[in-house]
């Protein structure tokens, strides 16, 4: 109640001819009506006709269940903004009891409720709920890179290695990230590039460089980019897929495990020891200095390991010659499927997200149960999705273990 209420009822008394308000005088004491705390507030309306100059309750309670988790559509007459036509806010007193609805049902709700007006996109709905704290976040899984099986072969072209040598800046204050590609087993240094940069476009340049020394059967690398790739399906990235496609296997060592790879890192002490002490006054000079020690490394320098023999004593081409990507085809599959630009498959005019790292790839689709089918990149079975989520389920990651071919039956 207000003060005027108040003044209304200072002199009224109870059957027992005793005050019905009573002020307590006591410091930090507070007024009463028939033993009930009062709440002296402006807002209240005074004694008249119609009106509720006092409210009697439980306002502890009646706070929770009006600030009650949910939302209120009005519909906006006073803007002309040409998206937005209607305000979504928290739902207060009103309406309190009604079931929380997700953007899907407020959309469909707004078309029943203004069936004139042209009803906004799903992604609009759930915009405007954000906007307002009401979509609760759910926590982003993150793939975590794992290392997989790794081989000893002791013939050349059966596994290759690479990776990049620490940056380091040159005379001309620009950084430098030299690529380097050895062979396993010979030691052989196929390949070390000067880049400014580890994009994967300029990473596919340098593999298509060393096509004269043919096909290898594996490649080793460590878990970044443009080996691999946080946010691809199974940490693939585009250049694994190309690998995959040239029917290339891939090994991944452990994250921060470099002997894994130690022989590689190795080489990279010698290269760094040799050529970048000092570095060079720009790219065409460092790359000079890069050319001279493949040179030296692979022809002059005896190595303990190979019984000190020179790599290119122990080297010779793969007989898998490099002749393109192949075609691919899913005879035992439903349906051959182009991956779009953006990463979907489009299939039965329905959009399912697969990766980035698969766009312009043929993938087999296979309907196993009613619904449900199973998506295949080559040999390697990804995961299933259904028609109404539309949403690809990743099977177990095929680079934790070896991954079978997909069945025939």
């Amino acid at each position: 109640m207000n003060s005027n209420t108040v003044a209304a009822i200072d002199l009224m008394r109870d059957a027992d001819n005793q005050y019905i308000w009573r002020r307590d005088m006591t410091a930090g004491a507070v007024p009463s009506l028939m033993g009930y705390t009062v709440e002296i507030d402006g807002n209240m309306p005074d004694v008249g006709a119609g009106s509720l100059p006092i409210a009697f309750g439980n306002f502890k309670m009646a706070y929770v269940v009006v600030e009650k988790k949910g939302i209120k559509i009005l519909k906006d007459p006073f803007t002309a903004r040409p998206h937005i036509l209607f305000d979504t806010r928290r739902r207060v007193g009103d309406d309190a009891g009604e079931a929380e609805l997700g953007a899907p049902k407020i959309r469909e709700r707004l078309a029943r409720l203004y069936p004139d007006v042209q009803t906004p996109a799903i992604s609009t709905v759930h915009a405007v709920l954000d906007r307002n704290g009401l979509v609760q976040h759910r926590k982003r899984r993150r793939n975590r890179a794992q290392g997989t099986p790794l081989s000893q072969p002791r013939r050349p072209n059966d596994l290759w290695c690479a990776d990049y040598k620490g940056e380091f800046l040159l005379a001309d204050k620009r950084y430098c990230y030299p690529l380097t590609i050895t062979d396993f087993a010979s030691r052989y240094l196929l390949a070390c590039e000067a880049l400014h940069t580890t994009k994967e476009v300029y990473a596919f340049t340098v593999f298509e460089s060393v096509k004269e020394f043919g096909l290898h059967k594996a490649i080793r690398t460590d878990n970044g980019v443009p080996f691999a790739s946080p946010n691809g399906l199974f940490n693939l990235s585009r250049l694994a897929v190309w690998w995959l496609r040239l029917g290339i296997d891939i090994e991944r060592i452990k994250p921060g495990n470099p002997q894994q790879n130690g022989r590689h890192e190795r080489m990279h002490l010698t290269l760094k020891l040799e050529t970048t002490k000092p570095a060079g006054a720009n790219f065409l000079q460092q790359q000079a200095r890069f050319d001279d020690f493949i040179e030296e490394f692979n022809t002059e320098r005896p190595h303990q390991a190979l019984d000190m023999a020179c790599p290119a004593e122990r080297y010779h081409a793969s007989p898998r010659s490099y002749r393109g990507l192949p075609e691919l085809d899913y005879p035992f599959h439903d349906q051959t499927v182009t991956v779009t630009t953006c990463g979907r498959i489009c299939y039965e005019r329905k959009k399912i997200n697969l990766s980035l790292v698969f766009a312009g790839q043929a993938v087999g689709i296979k309907q196993v149960e009613d619904h449900i089918w199973l998506a295949s990149f080559m040999d390697y079975d990804l995961g299933y999705f259904d028609d109404e989520t539309c949403r690809l389920e990743p099977l177990p990651n095929p680079f934790g273990a070896k991954v079978l071919p997909m069945s025939q039956e």
